[in-house]
């Protein structure tokens, strides 16, 4: 397994998993992971073998502790350095699950937030996944005001 950032070319695979991973009303358009490859590949990082992706995490870097519906929808370049990275989506292909690779995506993408001296990370998930987050070294801080797909989520936060 190799991690690279995302590539345009990776857009239909992409859109495989994503729509694998979350109901329709929480799944990434096609557009919003067209504009989210253009426009944050610097925070957007796919696992891969040498031919197909596995598995991806993307998210824009924000400047509050966490996430709000409208980051969903809209994406603005990421700032050089400081601030939060966001976690708007972490998906593994079926075939893939089970074998660590969102694990390891978390992995580097918390490397990379330190590298630009983030605050930290911020995502919302669903209630069965805060043991996932929190065995990778988030924090359920509560439930989030997010309405996003019509869903409860948990605010999950890990602090550099």
């Amino acid at each position: 397994m190799e991690i690279t950032n995302v590539k345009a070319t990776d857009l239909e695979q992409l859109m495989k998993i994503e729509q694998a991973g979350f109901t329709p009303d929480e799944a990434a358009t096609k557009l919003a992971m067209k504009q989210r490859i253009e426009m944050i590949s610097d925070s957007f990082l796919v696992a891969r073998t040498k031919k197909q992706v596995m598995g991806f995490v993307n998210g824009p870097v924000i400047k509050q502790r966490y996430l709000t519906d409208d980051l969903f929808t809209t994406v603005v370049p990421n700032q050089k350095t400081g601030g939060f990275q966001s976690i708007l989506g972490l998906a593994v292909a079926p075939q893939f699950q089970h074998q660590k690779v969102a694990s390891e995506l978390l992995t580097m993408l918390a490397q990379t937030a330190k590298d630009h001296r983030r605050e930290g990370i911020t995502l919302t998930c669903l209630a069965r996944l805060v043991n996932f987050y929190e065995q990778n070294g988030y924090t359920d801080e509560g439930i989030s005001s997010s309405t996003h797909g019509g869903e409860v989520w948990h605010n999950m936060v890990m602090i550099f």
